[in-house]
């Protein structure tokens, strides 16, 4: 019913663009946001994604940013949104935070980068870096879900307070939920900082370091 509820939705908003309405700022359903009706394949998917209009963050994009690594990784990590350098690539974290984050995952997991999956909340960069809005983040949310649905890891770490809040609908401060295994539908969610914040506050690198500690302890 959930499914069939966000089809309607996607379908009713593609419909109301081809007439001409403009982008509203409408309030989320009171529903779960489940995967949509939306491709069994992640090639398709992606293509999907690169033709959304469904939100105003893509008048403003040059490149969607999809996702990108190993597509049967065990670990999966969801950030809030690109920034720019991600925007002008098309590739997840590749500027100062990706340099950070990859070396949470190369000298913490002892995996490489390419052996995990790396995607975010909303696929289009919002201006000037802010917080994705709620309409946002409910609007993109189905093409993330599909694609945990699709790779299916066994651990997803979210990275800040934007991507724990929109993965479990907890408002709760990541300062508070940070390092703690939560238990959902399929996979152990696990919230730490994300690498932007580390840059600002190198002093919250430890807790970070034994918040990946733990991902590593769950991954043997």
């Amino acid at each position: 019913m959930k499914n069939l509820h966000n089809a309607l939705q996607l379908k009713q908003l593609h419909l109301l663009k081809q007439l001409g309405y403009a982008y509203t700022d409408l309030a989320p359903s009171e529903l779960e946001v489940e995967a949509a009706d939306l491709p069994d394949s992640l090639e398709a998917l992606q293509q999907t994604v690169a033709g959304c209009h469904l939100c105003e963050l893509s008048k403003h994009r040059h490149k969607s940013v999809f996702g990108e690594g190993n597509v049967r990784a065990q670990v999966m990590f969801v950030g809030e949104g690109p920034g720019a350098t991600e925007d002008s690539t098309g590739r997840p974290f590749v500027g100062r935070a990706g340099e950070v984050l990859t070396k949470m995952i190369e000298n913490v997991l002892l995996v490489p980068r390419s052996d995990v999956y790396i995607a975010n909340i909303v696929k289009c960069r919002p201006p000037s870096n802010r917080v994705p809005t709620e309409s946002e983040a409910f609007t993109c949310r189905p093409y993330l879900l599909k694609q945990i649905e699709m790779i299916q890891p066994r651990i997803i770490v979210t990275l800040g307070a934007t991507a724990y809040r929109y993965l479990t609908n907890d408002t709760s401060p990541i300062s508070r939920v940070r390092g703690n295994a939560i238990e959902a539908k399929g996979y152990t969610l696990i919230p730490t900082f994300h690498p932007s914040y580390l840059l600002r506050n190198p002093s919250a690198k430890k807790e970070a370091f034994i918040d990946m500690k733990k991902v590593k302890e769950m991954m043997e």
